[in-house]
């Protein structure tokens, strides 16, 4: 045997695995299809990395079995995130909404903790490594790859497949860990992307083109569930972290909600100016809230130019309806291209939730975004990316 255990995928899950591994003396080789390992550590959070939730619990994702993954954290908590990355002199400092970005380093800073620690450790991380085929064997697995040309084997009792999901194929995402599910009769949640910007289409495309590069804090709603984030009005549709953190939980040919002002009641703001000043416009009013660009666009569906003071009760209810009912149903979203995360996935009913061992093929373990856990927005997958690794890493 080559080594304890082939790791395929050096992202956050595969990376984490590999050094945990290596603390309890098992050598690993982690192989990696991109020239660098890390690929999408390195441009989260703006290059900023986002890694971690002080918040994280099992409500935060998504799954056909919701919780898989209590298990996990409970082996590998938030606390021990912070302080591991404490150790290696990254300190976390919150964001917004529990994010933890590193104080004063980056992206780069958190995956070279884990390439320096693998080199310490004694880990190899083959990058280049485009794995071709894997055998199942006796006494454990053949796994094919090549490299700049040469086909190269090696073999190891257990095999990690932590080589992420579908977004982002221009960074090497594939459906390698799906395709190899499928062969071996492991059953798939249907997948989609998310964490994505919904795009709009038809008669509303220009109405929100005209408002492209506007921000607004909102509540983001559907039948399901609510955000309150900013949204960002795009050339194509809509965006920001409300947006993303709902696209998670549309579907094709849903209306969603959008809450304009959710911190505020436009009608009561309309009767206090009336009694301290009726002749200002309702466009005066909504500047104070909006920028002038969003206002005027308003002005397709509000009376901007009327004075308070004049507005009947049939356009107060309209005027509210319009800013705290918004509805838009979006065309779709820009695909894989765009997307943060997958949606679905490995069903987790075909993997041990205390070992992530899969049931079916016995010392075969996967980890990371593969598998049908899907966090929000905000550093919650890192966090499974974490735990998931480390919990491999103890039965490998």
């Amino acid at each position: 045997m080559d080594a304890d255990a082939i790791i395929i995928g050096a992202g956050a899950c595969g990376l984490m695995c590999a050094v945990q591994a290596g603390y309890l003396g098992k050598k690993v080789i982690v192989l990696e299809k991109n020239e660098k390992p890390g690929a999408k550590i390195l441009i989260s959070g703006g290059g900023r990395c986002n890694y971690t939730n002080q918040f994280t619990t099992a409500e935060q994702f998504i799954s056909e079995n919701p919780h898989f993954i209590k298990s996990a954290f409970n082996q590998w908590t938030v606390g021990d995130t912070i302080s591991f990355f404490e150790t290696y002199g990254i300190e976390g400092k919150e964001k917004t909404l529990g994010q933890l970005f590193p104080d004063d380093k980056n992206a780069k800073d958190v995956v070279e903790v884990f390439t320096a620690t693998c080199a310490d450790l004694g880990q190899e991380i083959r990058t280049k490594a485009d794995v071709k085929v894997i055998e199942i064997l006796a006494d454990g697995f053949k796994v094919t790859y090549e490299k700049n040309g040469k086909t190269i084997t090696l073999k190891s009792e257990k095999l990690v497949i932590a080589s992420g999901g579908l977004p982002i194929p221009k960074m090497g995402a594939t459906d390698f860990a799906l395709r190899f599910a499928r062969k071996n009769n492991l059953k798939i949640i249907e997948t989609a992307p998310a964490l994505v910007p919904l795009t709009i289409t038809g008669k509303d495309e220009e109405w929100f083109a005209q408002l492209s590069g506007n921000s607004v804090f909102c509540e983001v709603s559907n039948d399901e569930i609510s955000f309150e984030e900013n949204i960002l009005f795009t050339h194509w549709g809509l965006s920001g972290p409300a947006i993303l953190q709902i696209s998670s939980f549309w579907r094709r040919g849903e209306v969603i909600n959008l809450n304009l002002l959710p911190n505020e009641n436009i009608a009561s703001l309309v009767d206090g100016e009336r009694k301290s000043n009726g002749k200002t416009l309702l466009s005066t009013l909504l500047n104070r809230f909006y920028t002038k660009k969003l206002t005027d666009a308003l002005g397709k569906f509000l009376p901007l130019e009327k004075p308070v003071a004049s507005l009947t009760k049939t356009e107060i209810e309209s005027i509210s309806k319009t800013i705290h009912e918004f509805k838009v149903k979006p065309a779709g979203d820009k695909g894989y291209d765009k997307a943060e995360v997958m949606r679905g996935g490995i069903d987790t009913n075909e993997i041990s939730s205390k070992t992530l061992e899969c049931k079916k093929i016995p010392n075969l373990f996967f980890g990371g975004e593969c598998l049908d856990v899907t966090g929000w927005l905000g550093g919650y997958n890192f966090q499974w990316a974490w735990a998931s690794g480390f919990v491999i890493a103890q039965n490998i």
